[in-house]
Order: structure tokens, then C-alpha cells, then sequence
């Protein structure tokens, strides 16, 4: 099956802005938004061989944390939100119960 992407690339609102001195420009607060950048994050810029040019909204995240921004720890975050999403959840009193209760199920 071939994916149609022009739906999601339609423009759906347009803004300008005015190139200030050494090429600033103020961006106007409906792209800050849709970007969800605020003051002080970065955007990258990615221009095309036709001319067009796309920006995104960039977040730096620690080296230390890089772990939970890889595809699989993402998929579990996925899915234990579904699982909440569902009511699939365990209510434990303490800590003990809980590993207990963890124990039990991984010895079955």
C-alpha cells in the first residue's frame, strides 16, 4: 500500500515575517506553537534542491538521557500508555507488594 502524504502537507495556514539585522527574524506566535519551541530552542532549517525550505522545532536532550528517546523504549512508553489508557492497571498498597506480586508472575 502507498502512503499519500499530500493530505498532511497541505497548507493549512500562512505567515510572514520581516528579516531583521544579521538575519534575525521573529517568528510569529502561531509558528512558535506549531513548531513547540519557545525562547532559547533550537530550530534546523532544511533546504531543497527546489528551492523550498522546511523548519522544525528541535530538542536537545541530554546524553545521559538519550536511552528513553530510542524507537523501542518509545514503544513501551506506547504501550504502557494504552495499557493505562485501558484501565489494564495494578493498584499496590507498597513497594513490597508490588515485587511480590512481580515475582509471582514471573515464576508462573
Amino acid at each position: 500500500m502507498v502512503e499519500d502524504h499530500d493530505e498532511e502537507r497541505k497548507v493549512i495556514a500562512s505567515y510572514t515575517a520581516r528579516i531583521r539585522q544579521k538575519g534575525q527574524i521573529t517568528l510569529p506566535k502561531e509558528v512558535q506553537e506549531a513548531l513547540h519551541v519557545k525562547e532559547g530552542d533550537q530550530i534546523q532549517f532544511n533546504v531543497y534542491k527546489d528551492g523550498r525550505v522546511t523548519m522544525e522545532g528541535l530538542m536537545v536532550v541530554p546524553t545521559d538521557q538519550r536511552w528513553f528517546w530510542t524507537p523501542e523504549w518509545q514503544a513501551g512508553e506506547r504501550e504502557a500508555s494504552e495499557d493505562i489508557a485501558a484501565g489494564r492497571v495494578k493498584r499496590y498498597h507498597d513497594i513490597d507488594e508490588m515485587f511480590d506480586d512481580l515475582d509471582r508472575e514471573n515464576s508462573a
